[in-house]
């Protein structure tokens, strides 16, 4: 393995346990402005003392401000390093950080302030090598988890020789080392229904019942899933909202499906396949978030390699269902890879945790890429 790869990634992973440990002891759910600005500060006092502080308008109104944090060198490659500090989890349900062997567990952890932490220790590791680079920056986002907003921030790193993101990582089933430069696209469809009040004893004929309605709705989309299919589509109805009474017909409501496919157009085929009308109740359907599908595998596989010899050992490409602020970038910065962030697991649940024994590795795959990035080997341009 390559010295600096070495000494850097052992450095990273003695303080990393402590650095999430910070994170995850604050609460951020998306939304939640004093959460989102605690995580801020204890980013900016992990950060390197020569990096500049940057705020950004949030993608979402009402969010706290993004964070950018900057090192300028003397080079001439252009690096940016991509992160969220929100989570799913509420306040209520918050769990700070704890040991439960080797898994650290708490809110957060591998989804994704683990990431943020490596991310963090890249730009210190980093801030050591300014002759290798004009520009290094860290991009936290505070709106990543509920964003249905247009995502903000492409056009101001559009160009840039690379992206790496810092989602949760993995390994292959033979246990290689894996980075995701695949992931499909996703979409939120919210249906909406507009039926008739009506009292459910005495009088239930003169009701158009909005449920019923929405509850047919969700049927024809989970019909659509087909994760072995072609289009590798999910349709998974999530959430559901309507009756305001027990003794009263449900007169309106709303209903939200998260809908994953390779293929982008399926989205449309699933929403045609909600109907405009049951029972006299009118159901409307309209997608409110739509991120784009996302696939650098031609553009990212020579600096793999490149990277797997520096690191004495392969780092594979692989795939993800899940959204990243990843891939709204990739159209922009080709060479866009993602899941360079710890392994764990329970991610938006109240067991979530990242292993501790990964960090190290991982930070090793990262350092790496990173190295590949910045010698220009196998870089795409």
């Amino acid at each position: 393995m390559d010295a600096w790869i070495s000494a850097q990634a052992e450095q990273m992973a003695a303080r990393a346990v402590r650095d999430l440990e910070a994170l995850v002891a604050i609460s951020s759910p998306s939304g939640d402005v004093e959460g989102a600005e605690e995580c801020v500060a204890i980013a900016g006092a992990l950060a390197p003392a020569a990096a500049t502080v940057e705020r950004r308008p949030c993608s979402t109104p009402g969010h706290a401000d993004d964070l950018v944090l900057r090192l300028t060198g003397t080079g001439t490659r252009r690096l940016l390093l991509l992160g969220h500090l929100d989570t799913v989890i509420g306040h209520g349900d918050h769990r700070p950080l704890e040991h439960d062997g080797d898994r650290v567990v708490g809110s957060g952890t591998v989804d994704m302030k683990g990431g943020d932490v490596l991310a963090l220790g890249v730009l210190r590791a980093l801030a050591e090598r300014t002759a290798d680079y004009a520009e290094v920056a860290l991009l936290l986002v505070t709106d990543e988890e509920w964003r249905s907003a247009p995502f903000a921030h492409v056009e101001a790193f559009a160009g840039w020789d690379a992206c790496l993101c810092f989602e949760a990582g993995q390994r292959t089933p033979d246990g290689d080392e894996a980075v995701i430069v695949r992931r499909k696209a996703a979409a939120t469809l919210r249906v909406r229904a507009a039926g008739r009040s009506a009292h459910s004893g005495a009088a239930p004929e003169r009701g158009r019942n909005a449920l019923l309605a929405l509850a047919a709705a969700a049927q024809a989309v989970a019909a659509a899933n087909d994760p072995d299919g072609p289009d590798r589509l999910t349709a998974v109805p999530t959430i559901l909202h309507s009756g305001d009474a027990f003794n009263v017909v449900p007169g309106d409501g709303e209903l939200f499906c998260d809908i994953r496919s390779v293929r982008t157009a399926a989205f449309d085929e699933v929403r045609a396949l909600v109907p405009q009308e049951v029972g006299g109740a009118a159901l409307d359907a309209e997608f409110i978030r739509l991120w784009p599908a996302m696939d650098a595998r031609a553009a990212t596989a020579q600096l793999l390699t490149s990277a797997g010899e520096q690191l004495g050992r392969s780092i594979l490409a692989a795939g993800r269902g899940g959204a990243s602020d990843a891939s709204h970038f990739a159209a922009a910065i080709p060479l866009t890879i993602d899941g360079l962030g710890p392994r764990g697991g329970g991610a938006h649940a109240r067991d979530e945790y990242v292993l501790a024994d990964s960090l190290q590795p991982r930070a090793e795959v990262a350092l790496a890429i990173v190295d590949a990035v910045l010698s220009q080997r196998g870089a795409a341009g």
